[in-house]
C-alpha cells in the first residue's frame, strides 16, 4: 500500500526539476494553483495540462509510480463527479472540469514532494515566511510543522501495513472479506493506527527534544539557499505559461 502513497516521499534523481531551488518550486505551485482556480475555458484546462505533463517529465519521475499514486483520490474524484451529475445543471461538463482541475493541482503538488527533500521543503517556506517573524509569528515552528505533517502520510501507511500483515499473519485478511464487513473491519483498525501514530509522534518529539531544536529561531544551516540563473528562467517560463493559460 505504501507504494501507492506518493504524498511526503522523495525520490532521488538529478533532474532539472529536482535542482530548483525549493522556493522557486513552491512559489510556481502557488501561481499555478491560483490560476487553475480561476480556469473556465477548454483551452486553458488543455495549456494547464501540458504545463503539469511537462513538469512531470522533467522531474523524471517513473510515470507509473506516479498514477498508481492517484489511485488513493479515485472515490473522491467519482464523489465529486456524481456530485455534480446529480446538482448541478450542466452536470456532466461541470463534474467533469471540476476533477480535472483536482487532476492537476495534485499532479503538481505531487510533483512538488517527490523532487524536494522534505528538509528542504521547510527551509524553503522558512525563508518565504520569514517577513511574519517580525510581527511575531512562528515561521520556524510552522515550516517544521508542516514538513513532518507531510512526512508522516508515509509513516502512517507504513504502519498501516504492518498491522494488515500482522492480522494477516494470524490467518485474517481484511482483503478477503467483502461488503460492509470489510468497512468494518477497517473501521476497527482506527485504534491501533491512531495509538502507533502517537506513539510515532510522541518519540519524534523527544527527539527534537532531545536536539535542543527549541522554536527553530537563530539556527544555522549546512545548505545555505540561493536562487541561480536556472531558477530565474524557470520562473519566468511558469509566470509566462501561467498568463498564457489565463490568457486562454
Amino acid at each position: 500500500m505504501k507504494d501507492n502513497i506518493i504524498w511526503g516521499q522523495y525520490i532521488n534523481s538529478d533532474s532539472s526539476i529536482h535542482r530548483l531551488d525549493p522556493r522557486t518550486k513552491l512559489l510556481s505551485v502557488l501561481a499555478f494553483t491560483l490560476c487553475c482556480l480561476t480556469l473556465q475555458t477548454f483551452g486553458g484546462y488543455v495549456a494547464a495540462t501540458v504545463l503539469v505533463g511537462g513538469q512531470l517529465l522533467l522531474s523524471r519521475v517513473p510515470v507509473r509510480k506516479f498514477f498508481r499514486g492517484l489511485q488513493p483520490i479515485l472515490f473522491i474524484l467519482s464523489f465529486t463527479f456524481v456530485y455534480h451529475l446529480l446538482v448541478t445543471q450542466d452536470g456532466i461538463e461541470s463534474g467533469a472540469f471540476v476533477v480535472w482541475r483536482i487532476l492537476l493541482l495534485v499532479s503538481l503538488a505531487s510533483v512538488l514532494t517527490l523532487t524536494t527533500k522534505p528538509l528542504d521543503l521547510a527551509k524553503g517556506l522558512e525563508q518565504l515566511f520569514k517577513p511574519l517573524s517580525r510581527f511575531g509569528v512562528p515561521v520556524e515552528a510552522f515550516a517544521l510543522m508542516l514538513m513532518i505533517a507531510i512526512r508522516f502520510i508515509p509513516t502512517i501507511t507504513q504502519e498501516l501495513d504492518r498491522i494488515l500483515l500482522a492480522q494477516k499473519a494470524r490467518g485474517y485478511d481484511i482483503k478477503s472479506t467483502k461488503g460492509h464487513r470489510q468497512v468494518y473491519a477497517y473501521l476497527l483498525l482506527v485504534v491501533p493506527l491512531l495509538i502507533t501514530t502517537i506513539q510515532r509522534a510522541e518519540q519524534l518529539a523527544m527527539t527534537i527534544d532531545a536536539r535542543a531544536y527549541g522554536n527553530g529561531k537563530g539556527r544555522t544551516t549546512y545548505r545555505i539557499l540561493k536562487f541561480t540563473r536556472m531558477d530565474h528562467a524557470a520562473g519566468g517560463l511558469m509566470l509566462a505559461f501561467v498568463l498564457l493559460i489565463l490568457y486562454l
